[in-house]
């Protein structure tokens, strides 16, 4: 449904909001999306559970950056897989970008992310995965 506040939330680590979490959200800004950001210095595990949680509520997608700082944090992988769940049959809710982390870290840390699609982002290609992902939302 597109009856939601905000086209996509970015769920990531306080350490990768410099880098990359706040160019892409002004790349998707200026792309016309609207974004939920900054709700989300992610310090606590519950508080990141309610934070994603009233996130997803008020978005249509949330786009998770998953780093080893994000990893860091300690939230169980359980509750994200919870969440996922929630998905149902609409799998592209959540979208994972990977910063600085491979296959073999986001299996151990979520073997359901890892079988995600997922974009991997760096600090040079903040605008092309914003295309792309802005060109998905949009539809």
């Amino acid at each position: 449904s597109t009856d939601n506040s905000y086209d996509v939330f970015i769920s990531h680590a306080g350490e990768d909001k410099d880098p990359v979490a706040r160019p892409l959200a002004n790349e998707l800004r200026d792309r016309g999306l609207d974004v939920w950001f900054d709700e989300f210095e992610l310090q606590i595990g519950d508080r990141l559970r309610q934070s994603i949680d009233d996130g997803l509520a008020n978005s249509n997608h949330g786009i998770i950056i998953l780093s080893e700082a994000y990893f860091g944090k300690q939230w169980p992988e359980e509750e994200l897989e919870g969440l996922m769940s929630r998905e149902n049959d609409n799998t592209d809710i959540i979208l994972p970008l990977w910063y600085g982390v491979g296959e073999q870290e986001v299996t151990e840390y979520s073997p359901m992310l890892s079988g995600r699609v997922a974009g991997v982002i760096n600090e040079d290609n903040v605008d092309r995965i914003a295309e792309s992902l802005s060109e998905m939302l949009r539809d």
